[in-house]
């Protein structure tokens, strides 16, 4: 059965099982070597659940917490709260009814996972003591302690815990809307499940047919930096598998003059890149698309270059949501200032300006952190922190900057990068090794990943 036939039926059918050419057993895993490797996501997953049991001291204040956004870091923060807080009366405004695993995301692009496997119901995951106000936050008023909705409903706190995510840019980019998503040859996993699948389908056309292809990054602050790695990796493995990779080309547009933030890790993705012809073009950031003739334009330091496309995965610049960019609580000056990031220390979560409010997620402005692993971490902090606060009593928690990106190469393997503020390498299991290409780090990522998200949701981190 044709890959694409397989893929068709287990939309129809609902299955999620993979096809043959998508199982990691077909990377050379014996089924022993599988098993152990499913063990071993089990105890990823383990690992926050057992964290979750050690004794965090309850508070017994009494306080209105409002949460603006109920994305992953949001509802993180709602179920630690309600655990630690039982007094307290918390209030998420958010009205998005469906909850996506956006780490999936690239696995969907790739045809690994269906559209189905990265989507949820926000309410599953919101503890039962939460009032949940179904509304977008139209205005921060930190002066005087108040969100209004855009329902035109004023919400008064006594704290505040900003989640709203970000906003995806994508009419920054000249000539380029979020509709022109699976049409043109142009496929983005990042706009949502529905792209991403559709971005499937362009990558299978361009598997048939060959031609240019072009993948690469912003230069703002994104999310999940290694996802433009991971796609243009997993293009060129699909094409290698269907025996179609001299029918393509392929360019990667660096914003900068490299490919990841940590040197360690950029030097043995620009060797990957190397062994496997994907060409990299340096200081290249995508200005406009003509998606009618197929031409794409980008700013380098000598000015605008010209290139055509058959399949482009376009990534828009980002950038904090409109409520948060017309408020005071952006950074005011320095570089986080342009893209108004949350103005929070990059230590304890708090905000610079305002004491009682403090950030999680892909909203703060601090060096590194815009992944689901990072709120893992960044929430925790961020809400000891606030009970200390609430408490009388000087913070106590701190984060270093942890973010993971498990940087998948093929379908079948990935490296497990775990790293901090000061780009070491923090790497959680000692069997695994950051830099190594490996069957393990791939069953981490396809079978673990999920349900320890799910386990951080329900305020187990």
């Amino acid at each position: 059965m044709s890959e694409r036939r397989w893929t068709r039926r287990r939309e129809i059918s609902g299955e999620s099982t993979p096809s043959p050419a998508q199982r990691p057993l077909n990377s050379g895993l014996s089924r022993r070597q599988a098993l152990f490797g499913l063990a071993a996501a089990g105890a990823a997953s383990g690992l926050t659940l057992n964290g979750s049991r050690e004794a965090q001291a309850q508070s017994a204040a009494q306080a209105h917490i409002v949460i603006a956004g109920a994305g992953a870091g949001g509802l993180t923060a709602a179920s630690q709260i309600s655990q630690r807080m039982p007094n307290a009366r918390i209030t998420i405004i958010d009205r998005q009814e469906r909850h996506y695993f956006q780490p999936g995301y690239t696995l969907v692009g790739s045809g690994v996972w269906n559209e189905g496997q990265v989507i949820d119901s926000t309410e599953r995951f919101l503890p039962r003591n939460v009032d949940w106000v179904r509304a977008d936050i139209a205005e921060f008023d930190p002066d005087g302690d108040r969100v209004v909705t855009s329902t035109g409903q004023e919400v008064a706190y006594d704290y505040l815990v900003v989640a709203t995510g970000l906003h995806l840019d994508y009419e920054a980019v000249e000539g380029m809307e979020r509709s022109l998503i699976g049409n043109h040859g142009i496929a983005s996993i990042y706009a949502g499940p529905a792209e991403a699948a559709a971005s499937w389908e362009l990558m299978e056309a361009f598997i048939e047919n060959g031609g240019q292809g072009h993948f690469g990054r912003p230069a703002s602050e994104m999310k999940c930096a290694g996802a433009p790695l991971k796609f243009a990796l997993l293009t060129e493995d699909r094409l290698t598998t269907r025996g179609r990779r001299s029918g393509a080309e392929l360019h990667y547009h660096a914003h900068n003059q490299g490919l990841f933030a940590v040197p360690p890790v950029n030097d043995k993705v620009k060797q990957i890149f190397d062994d496997r012809g994907i060409a990299a073009r340096w200081e290249h950031v995508i200005h406009a698309i003509d998606p009618g003739s197929k031409r794409v334009t980008y700013r380098t330091p000598d000015g605008l270059t010209e290139f055509d496309y058959d399949f482009i995965h376009l990534i828009p610049p980002m950038r904090a949501p409109d409520a948060v960019v017309d408020s005071p609580l952006g950074w005011q000056d320095g570089p986080y200032a342009a893209d108004s990031w949350l103005e929070v220390d990059m230590y304890t979560m708090q905000h610079r300006r305002y004491a009682n409010i403090f950030g999680i997620g892909d909203i703060n402005g601090v060096p590194k952190g815009k992944t689901a692993a990072s709120v893992k971490w960044q929430a925790p902090v961020a809400v000891a922190n606030l009970i200390d606060v609430i408490e009388g009593r000087e913070m106590s928690a701190r984060y270093n900057g942890y973010t993971s990106c498990p940087l998948v190469t093929r379908v079948g393997t990935a490296m497990l990068v775990e790293f901090d503020y000061d780009d070491n390498l923090t790497p959680s299991f000692p069997f695994i090794d950051p830099l190594t290409e490996s069957w393990i780090s791939w069953v981490i990522e396809e079978k673990a990943l999920k349900p320890t998200y799910h386990a951080m949701l329900r305020g187990y981190a």
